[in-house]
């Protein structure tokens, strides 16, 4: 493809750090960086259904801010100060729109914010809008949502991944370099491999989750999503550090992942020993994903690294147990929308007649306000939690989830990080799976250990399958508060396969071009 050549495109594809530095040294205005990724959006995002709201007004003010003070001789109020960043649905912002892609928030306007919304405030970044995302995060493909299904930037016939979806195409759009996402059981992991792109979770705790509308709450996790490296980790220290609002955040952990960024590209992966998961591949998984996580252990082998197989037998009941927890706690968060403080409200029944009871009221706007995945999960949920099955269900997933944490801590006294494909298949095409809850379900299959031992996760792209050309995702796993070691070995990663194939991963398909213009 050839290079943009207008000044507003080459802004929308320069990184986040790049960008940082420009307004930083006066090259260009936090003002202009904003207008031409809101330009990006208003050309592109009827295609692609990135956004569910954009903020045009307010974040140019946010970008003014920042130009102001940069010419009163302030300091930038951090490495970030003035780059735009695309905020999931379901963190609430103060006096935005937020929905969690759902029907029974349309028109919600929060009275605060998150406390992941005030750190970006406060640091200077600019939010330019909220990205669409399947129903309270449910989802693999974004296609949950309410109001319709992002595309994929490389394809727009394909999935964008989920539930993220809208953070990640809007990366892989050019639509902002920075995103914030959340990670149930791979919601910012999956998305950023099939789109080319990369996220990362958290160690569960490393994020305050204060703020963000509950799916799991022993599983949610917020984090950071970038189009490299050192732009995830950049936002990754914005965000992270203790909350005493959130009764789970971590104390006095506050990872130096920038720093982990420069180590893994001046000193590589030598002397780390790099755990490849044996049951994280194989049947289930396409032979183009396979092709390339071959080759990535073998770039990280040439690189110095020691590479051993690691086996995590527990793994392979991670998807029943993963979805035996997820649905009893959807359940008990989701018990919270009932019309009577916020959200929708439905007050007829389908003849118009007035509807006089609480339990009538309740039971009509969850009808007509939750999709059918919200609904499945919540039956689902109820279900297991019930007097008798409680003990059978939900209480044996989370004996089984503590085997799966055993696993990984046998796997790291043998390796210092583990990898696999970030996701089993590349972007497949929208409607593909939308009626087969359990074809749709497995594309979680090698993120959701992770999830249940709360430990730090990241897609890092490793290029292109062979079979459909699509992006495919390499995912690193460390050690609970390990986010260093994940951090310098993508870094790591990232830097040989730019020298072995002369850049990133390429640019987007023709396509989407021929769509903006």
């Amino acid at each position: 493809m050839a290079p943009p050549s207008s000044g507003a495109d080459d802004l929308t594809r320069r990184t986040a750090a790049d960008l940082a530095a420009a307004i930083a040294s006066g090259e260009v205005s936090a003002v202009e960086v904003t207008q031409a990724h809101l330009d990006r959006i208003k050309a592109v995002d009827a295609d692609v259904h990135a956004f569910l709201h954009v903020s045009g007004e307010s974040a140019l003010e946010q970008a003014q801010a920042v130009d102001r003070a940069r010419a009163a001789g302030e300091p930038a109020a951090s490495p970030l100060a003035g780059v735009p960043l695309a905020l999931k649905d379901i963190v609430t912002q103060q006096g935005v729109p937020t929905t969690a892609g759902s029907r029974i928030l349309e028109g919600w306007i929060p009275p605060y914010s998150a406390t992941v919304t005030r750190k970006l405030l406060d640091a200077g970044v600019v939010i330019v809008g909220k990205t669409n995302l399947d129903e309270f995060a449910m989802g693999s493909s974004t296609e949950n949502s309410a109001y319709g299904p992002t595309r994929n930037p490389w394809d727009l016939t394909r999935i964008p991944g989920g539930s993220g979806g809208g953070s990640a195409a809007a990366l892989a759009a050019f639509e902002a370099p920075l995103a914030i996402g959340t990670d149930t059981g791979g919601s910012i992991r999956q998305p950023a491999a099939v789109t080319g792109t990369v996220g990362a979770k958290p160690t569960y705790g490393g994020v305050s989750r204060y703020g963000v509308i509950a799916l799991a709450s022993s599983l949610d996790q917020v984090g950071p999503c970038a189009r490299t490296v050192l732009d995830t980790a950049l936002l990754h220290e914005a965000i992270a550090g203790h909350d005493r609002l959130d009764s789970t955040s971590i104390e006095d952990f506050a990872p130096r992942v920038v720093d982990a960024v420069h180590r893994g590209t001046t000193d590589g992966v030598r002397g780390l020993r790099i755990g490849v998961v044996k049951e994280l591949s194989g049947e289930g998984y396409q032979p183009g994903v396979l092709e390339s996580f071959t080759t990535a252990v073998r770039t990280l082998q040439d690189a110095g690294a020691e590479i051993v197989e690691v086996s995590c037998p527990n793994f392979e009941y991670a998807l029943a147990t993963y979805y035996l927890i997820l649905p009893s706690e959807c359940s008990s968060n989701l018990a919270r929308f009932d019309a009577m403080r916020y959200g929708l409200r439905v007050t007829t029944d389908a003849a118009g007649a007035a509807l006089v009871s609480a339990e009538e009221v309740m039971s009509a706007t969850r009808g007509q306000g939750f999709g059918a995945e919200v609904k499945r999960r919540i039956i689902l949920g109820t279900y297991a939690l019930s007097a008798g099955y409680y003990d059978a269900y939900y209480g044996s997933a989370q004996k089984v989830r503590t085997l799966i944490k055993r696993d990984f801590e046998r796997a790291y006294a043998r390796a210092d990080v583990l990898i696999s494909p970030a996701s089993p298949v590349t972007a497949f095409p929208l409607g593909e799976k939308v009626d087969d809850p359990m074809a749709m379900y497995l594309n979680d299959l090698a993120t959701i250990p992770g999830s249940l031992a709360g430990i730090p996760a990241m897609s890092v792209p490793s290029g292109l399958a062979s079979d459909t050309g699509l992006p495919v995702g390499l995912q690193i796993m460390g050690p609970a508060l390990g986010e260093e070691r994940i951090y310098q070995v993508a870094a790591a990663f990232e830097a040989a396969y730019a020298a072995q194939h002369g850049g990133l991963v390429p640019d987007l398909a023709p396509e989407l071009e021929v769509a903006a213009r």
